[in-house]
């Protein structure tokens, strides 16, 4: 399995609405090797920010017809709207995140691990000159509060330890997932809905 994420991540490798993602992603990294200095420091948000707009603009990747009528909810990393009934648009800032690459593997990790809800990207959009990421994801129709238990069961049958509160890690990947309470994981008709995942690379993802 870590090959194969591995492959996904480096753009190698399909997954679901992954071909957008993946290209931005590596255009990022190529970019950083570009402008790296001599010392290797790392690559500043600012610095990324700006060549991520470069090719939003070079691909025509605005967005600037959004219907914010449809307005759901907020949280501190994005903003909600309904579409259609069908799905959700969520707008985000990547905040949690050290570097918009980092958002960007975690679309790829949630698409791969929960394709059920997996995030397709739509473009990015600007407001008071922050840059926010424009995805779409099914809506999930909630049927049962969901049991916190179920979720510590059904991920450490997939290898996710729980490790404090809400968050889990794999040792084996190397892959941290956070902020899993009832918000961002629904029940539906006793199935368990992962629509608002934190993942994160660790140094021990990327050793072979």
């Amino acid at each position: 399995m870590k090959d194969e994420l591995y492959h996904i991540i480096s753009g190698k490798k399909p997954v679901s609405f992954g071909t957008t993602i993946q290209a931005i992603a590596c255009y990022l990294r190529e970019s950083e090797k570009a402008s790296s200095t001599a010392k290797n420091k790392k690559y500043h948000t600012k610095q990324e920010k700006t060549c991520l707009e470069e090719y939003i603009s070079q691909k025509f990747f605005w967005i600037d017809n959004l219907d914010f009528s449809q307005y759901v909810s907020e949280g501190a990393e994005q903003k909600v709207y309904l579409k259609n009934g069908k799905s959700v648009i969520k707008l985000n800032d990547a905040i949690y995140y050290n570097s918009w690459e980092d958002y960007l593997h975690n679309l790829l990790l949630h698409n791969y691990f929960f394709p059920d809800t997996a995030y397709e990207l739509l473009g990015f959009t600007k407001d008071e000159d922050i840059l926010y990421a424009v995805v779409k994801q099914p809506f999930v129709t909630i049927t049962t509060t969901t049991d916190l238990e179920q979720v510590k069961i059904f991920l450490s049958q997939n290898g996710f330890r729980n490790v404090r509160n809400n968050d889990y890690y794999n040792s084996e990947l190397g892959i941290i997932l956070e902020d899993l309470h009832d918000e961002n994981v629904l029940t539906q008709n006793g199935i368990l809905y992962f629509i608002d995942t934190v993942f994160y690379l660790t140094d021990d993802f990327w050793k072979k």
